[in-house]
């Protein structure tokens, strides 16, 4: 029987698709655009309530993982939708359900363009949830970084030193921005709050 993304292992997972970081691709735009239609057209906008492009593919002035992340809101009685899941599985999406840890809640992840037999296709992430997950504060990350420069470089800095020393480990390569992504959140909070 052939093996599903859902088969692998970690240690699969990190040595097949490997952390590899690239300039940023002004192309990235149109491609999240392109596959936002595709599923608004297919799904429809009763269910998907909105899509966002976010991690860094959707920060311009800084290397990424050539992976275009969306973010879905839907409504949470669809969150773990049979009917829904399987309408993302006719777009070529396997289905993965992120467990619940810390504060955020758990949620539907989707992935596309992982091939098995090692040909490169432009890979998919998408984070899908209700608007009250915490989850969506990567939207305030996002055009937090964007609009300050400064910033996003020392973003950029601590990706491409994680990126040398776990280029096979993508839990660590994860973990080790977390500070960085909180510091700047509750900047982003402080500054709300005046």
């Amino acid at each position: 029987m052939k093996k599903t993304l859902n088969d692998l292992t970690k240690d699969e997972w990190n040595t097949l698709f490997p952390i590899e970081l690239v300039d940023h691709n002004p192309a990235w735009k149109n491609i999240f655009r392109n596959e936002k239609e595709r599923i608004v057209n297919k799904i429809g906008s009763k269910t998907i309530l909105r899509i966002e492009h976010f991690g860094s593919s959707s920060i311009s002035s800084i290397k990424s993982k050539p992976y275009i992340d969306l973010m879905i809101e839907i409504p949470k009685e669809l969150l773990f939708d049979e009917g829904l899941i399987k309408q993302f599985s006719e777009l070529g999406y396997a289905h993965f359900v992120v467990p619940a840890r810390d504060h955020i809640e758990a949620y539907s992840s989707f992935g596309k363009g992982y091939n098995l037999d090692g040909v490169k296709e432009q890979i998919f992430h998408i984070h899908m949830c209700p608007n009250n997950n915490v989850m969506w504060e990567q939207i305030d990350f996002r055009d937090y970084l964007n609009a300050n420069p400064k910033r996003a470089k020392l973003y950029e800095d601590l990706k491409i030193d994680l990126a040398s020393k776990f280029k096979n480990d993508r839990g660590s390569y994860v973990l080790g921005k977390t500070n960085f992504v909180n510091e700047t959140l509750n900047i982003i909070k402080e500054k709300a709050n005046g």
